[in-house]
């Protein structure tokens, strides 16, 4: 009798790699619709009256209902319902919320009854800025939950073998979207002012939701050939009181603060870049925009290779001190270069050192946090360093509308006004995010003392 051998789902090189893909596909259509709005500040301060406080205000309400309990719920549910209930529920929930984000910019709301109450408490918010802030803040909601369901996807399919690798694949994928979004939001915007802009990213979250979809057939497959229950959680039953295990552990701590100063470095400026640039070098919106959008290339093509390297050499604490050293070297470079000197060169090789930053990173970053927690926790601390981080990213985007606004008071007026040549100086946003990357570099420091006390192996290969 002949025995035929059976490859596992989970050892066939082909099906992890096509799992990856469609993950990966997803938060590619989800970073889009993030910063689909990044490149038109001044289209929304001059077409919708929204100041930059009120920009602000947007890219803070991403995260507002994740700070106040949604994100750490999101994960003890995918601890408690597994992988696929969870998928397809951030799916739906970044759908829901990109539509209302959409019908908050159309005529029929300007034109609606909604918007009249809107219009009757907080005068200086438009009611277009309250109800975009509902709506994204609800897509926050899906994108974050959406962020650790991959990440514990990823560790599933790749422990043991290019986990680092994998995840830097996923995040390169992510960067795309943010370099296309860059590119494409002016010209969709050209073609039908904010709202088309906004109609074809929540087009492209659709998408992202089908292949979420489609992916959850592998993953029953995956669990069926393995003998386990996706659906039915951990073997060992999650409880709140481990959420306190997870809080204690130094080496948690230690990656979750460094996460959220990295990030709050990193997502806010994307939000601001594009008038920055067009400010300094005395650009169009398009042409400034064009130029950001090379910012996420370098994190593109990088961190794969970082994460191959991390795979196979390790070094994962000290990659990122390094990357917190460049991420404070590029926002000085910002801030106080003058504009005289300050040429598209500069501009575009300062992008390329924050890029590199934007590499070294979070392609050490996310491999580790498997290496300090227990593998039952691993959801909830996924779940919880997004938690960490979303509390930087609701604050930071608005500390930084005030802050272009307290630092050129008038310049907001001469703008609604049409003054020919008024722009804002953003020296001071760009200190600010220089303080966080300082602060990262710090911490970094702390991070290699504790990996050497407790033994985490955070500077030793991925791969077994």
């Amino acid at each position: 009798m002949t025995n035929k051998v059976k490859t596992l789902l989970s050892e066939s090189k082909v099906a992890r790699w096509i799992a990856l893909f469609l993950i990966s596909s997803t938060m590619f259509f989800a970073y889009f619709f993030v910063d689909v709005a990044a490149p038109l500040q001044k289209l929304l301060e001059t077409d919708y009256k929204w100041s930059p406080e009120v920009f602000g205000m947007l890219g803070g309400s991403e995260f507002f209902l994740n700070i106040v309990g949604f994100l750490i719920l999101s994960g003890i549910i995918l601890d408690k319902m597994g992988i696929r209930f969870t998928m397809v529920t951030a799916g739906l929930t970044m759908v829901i919320g990109g539509g209302l984000k959409y019908f908050a910019l159309t005529e029929t709301f300007t034109a609606s009854g909604l918007a009249a109450l809107l219009d009757t408490f907080l005068t200086s918010v438009p009611a277009s800025a309250k109800l975009a802030f509902v709506g994204f803040a609800i897509f926050g909601v899906g994108v974050e939950m959406a962020g650790i369901t991959v990440s514990k996807t990823i560790v599933k399919w790749f422990r043991g073998k290019e986990m680092a690798l994998a995840m830097g694949l996923e995040m390169a994928v992510a960067r795309l979207g943010v370099f296309a979004v860059f590119q494409l939001s002016p010209i969709f915007a050209e073609r039908g002012g904010v709202p088309n802009s906004v109609f074809w990213g929540l087009a492209l979250l659709c998408a992202g939701f089908l292949t979420f979809f489609i992916y959850t057939f592998m993953d029953s497959r995956y669990d069926k050939e393995v003998k386990t229950d996706d659906s039915a959680g951990p073997s060992e039953e999650f409880k709140l009181s481990d959420i306190w295990v997870i809080l204690t552990n130094p080496g948690f701590l230690a990656i979750a603060g460094l996460c959220v100063l990295f990030y709050s470095a990193i997502f806010p400026f994307q939000k601001f870049a594009t008038d920055m640039l067009a400010s300094k070098l005395d650009v169009d919106l398009k042409t400034a925009s064009q130029y950001v959008s090379y910012f996420p290339i370098g994190a593109m093509i990088l961190t794969p290779f970082i994460g191959f390297f991390l795979d196979k050499k390790g070094y994962g604490a000290s990659m990122m001190m390094y990357g917190a050293i460049l991420l404070t070297i590029s926002h000085l470079i910002f801030a106080l270069v003058p504009t005289e000197s300050f040429t598209v060169v500069v501009a575009l090789l300062t992008i390329v050192i924050l890029g590199v930053a934007f590499s070294l990173v979070p392609a050490s970053m996310w491999p580790s946090i498997p290496k300090v927690v227990e593998d039952r926790y691993l959801g909830s601390a996924y779940g919880l360093t997004f938690w960490i981080q979303n509390m930087g990213l609701l604050g930071v985007p608005i500390l930084i509308g005030w802050a272009i606004s307290a630092s050129n008071p008038g310049v907001s007026d001469q703008i609604l006004a049409g003054v020919e040549g008024a722009k804002y100086n953003y020296t001071v946003p760009e200190l600010i995010f220089a303080g966080f990357g300082f602060f990262a570099f710090i911490l970094s420091f702390y991070l290699k003392y504790i990996d050497r006390k407790k033994g985490y192996g955070l500077e030793l290969p991925n791969k077994q």
